[in-house]
């Protein structure tokens, strides 16, 4: 399998960190997540958006989409509930993450750490922290109660939060002000299998 990858993006973690939890072979190729002038070239076959991660398969065919490839390879596996109530949970988590999360976090994380805020965007870089604030205080209320964000055990809604709240620092986000945050990030990394990002 080949994927197409940048070893900074979150998105691209989840897939490499779910691989590697499954023990599944790839090969990685770096796409620039700034200068996207060759993306048509390279995945205009492959990916609509044109963004990464984008995985081809064996066989040639092509998944685009964090949670597309995650879904993919966690069918079946100990990443997905069986239960049907506990899979539409984990949905409800992974819907989260993309619609209330990662807009925000990784946004600010991109801006702060890797590209500047671009011009025109300075007063949203305070709406978004605040986002990123709201979203992180919305986990810290589950995990009160919670190890997990599905059942007993790490599921692909860990994941994929896992894969941006861990480096919310680089954006400026005060991770110290949600300890049950940081207790189930010290628990995710303590699965075996787990990698870090810059693996």
């Amino acid at each position: 399998m080949l994927l197409y990858d940048n070893a900074i993006s979150g998105n691209c973690y989840k897939v490499r960190l779910l691989l590697a939890h499954l023990g599944l072979p790839y090969e990685r190729r770096e796409l620039d997540v700034v200068d996207r002038s060759n993306r048509p070239d390279v995945l205009g076959g492959l990916n609509p958006s044109l963004r990464v991660p984008t995985i081809v398969l064996d066989d040639g065919r092509a998944i685009g989409e964090s949670g597309a490839i995650l879904s993919y390879f966690g069918e079946g596996t100990r990443f997905v509930p069986a239960d049907r109530y506990d899979r539409a949970q984990m949905l409800q988590w992974m819907f989260f993450e993309q619609y209330d999360h990662e807009p925000a976090i990784a946004v600010v994380r991109f801006w702060l750490h890797y590209s500047g805020v671009p011009a025109g965007f300075e007063d949203r870089f305070e709406e978004k922290k605040a986002a990123g604030y709201r979203a992180l205080g919305a986990m810290e209320r589950h995990l009160e109660t919670h190890e997990w964000f599905v059942g007993d055990v790490m599921t692909l809604a860990d994941i994929v939060l896992y894969a941006y709240t861990h480096v919310a620092g680089e954006g400026g986000f005060e991770l110290e002000r949600f300890p049950a945050d940081g207790a189930w990030l010290g628990r995710v990394a303590a699965v075996p299998g787990h990698i870090p990002i810059d693996e």
